[in-house]
């Protein structure tokens, strides 16, 4: 007999991540969606994520979560970025516990660290400045020290040290994974996009290894980019600890 799909949950189904997370996995998983729109042919929540009570339902059963729900824009108010990106955070996570919810792969990101590209060699990387690294560069690692870019970035790391409080304080499974430039071209835009590129099938590709990690695997953070030339964001972690082996990278389509 063939084995029960796994359930998950994916918020904000109806973004690009999510679009291609749909595209890539509605064959192997049982696929839900928590969106502010309907989307047609998908098991589909409506409510909004700042909504603790209006979200309850879409939990009930899933096995996994995978938080895609956020206000992106960086220059986006404070107002908007507490009630999506903190509240709505919050309210996953408390609701996946509620629920039983054995993980949440939690939608971060490299603005994390973004502000570093303000500072030598980083922002030599992103000019396309190549002739000045002589001597390479440091790697950003998962325990380097986080260096946000505007509220947005804040507002993920708020995300990833309030995931590690829910490992901590119950039996939630939750895995931060600092998602690259994900665009919908699929191609990096420009120059200063190569560092960071991530294409959506490699951006896939570590989220299906986050899903099937072991159930040891309670709290860790990785970068999410493909496997960029002029990268500064380490991947060395995600490959030990999840098998991530990202298949593209941006210096492809110069």
């Amino acid at each position: 007999m063939n084995e029960p799909k796994q359930k998950i949950l994916v918020t904000g189904m109806s973004g690009l991540i999510g679009g291609a997370l749909r595209t890539h996995l509605e064959n192997d998983y049982e696929l839900t969606a928590h969106n502010r729109s309907n989307l047609p042919g998908v098991r589909c929540f409506q409510a909004d994520i700042a909504d603790f009570e209006a979200i309850q339902p879409a939990f009930v059963g899933q096995d996994v979560v995978v938080h895609l729900s956020a206000n992106a824009k960086l220059q986006a108010p404070w107002e908007a970025i507490l009630q999506t990106n903190i509240i709505g955070t919050y309210n996953v996570l408390e609701s996946a516990r509620r629920a039983g919810v054995k993980r949440v792969i939690y939608a971060s990101s490299g603005a994390t660290v973004s502000a570093l590209q303000r500072e030598f060699p980083y922002n030599a990387l992103v000019e396309g400045r190549y002739e000045e690294l002589t001597e390479g560069w440091p790697m950003i690692t998962h325990e380097s020290p986080t260096r946000p870019s505007q509220l947005y970035g804040v507002s993920k790391v708020f995300g990833e040290v309030l995931a590690r409080h829910f490992t901590d304080t119950s039996d939630l499974s939750v895995i931060c994974l600092r998602f690259g430039v994900v665009n919908d071209v699929d191609l990096p835009r420009n120059i200063n996009e190569f560092p960071m590129w991530c294409s959506q099938r490699d951006a896939v590709q570590m989220v299906q290894r986050c899903i099937a990690a072991p159930a040891t695997l309670r709290y860790d953070i990785f970068f999410v980019t493909s496997d960029n030339k002029w990268g500064y964001r380490d991947l060395s972690h995600a490959r030990e600890v999840v098998g991530y082996a990202p298949v593209d990278a941006a210096e492809n389509y110069r």
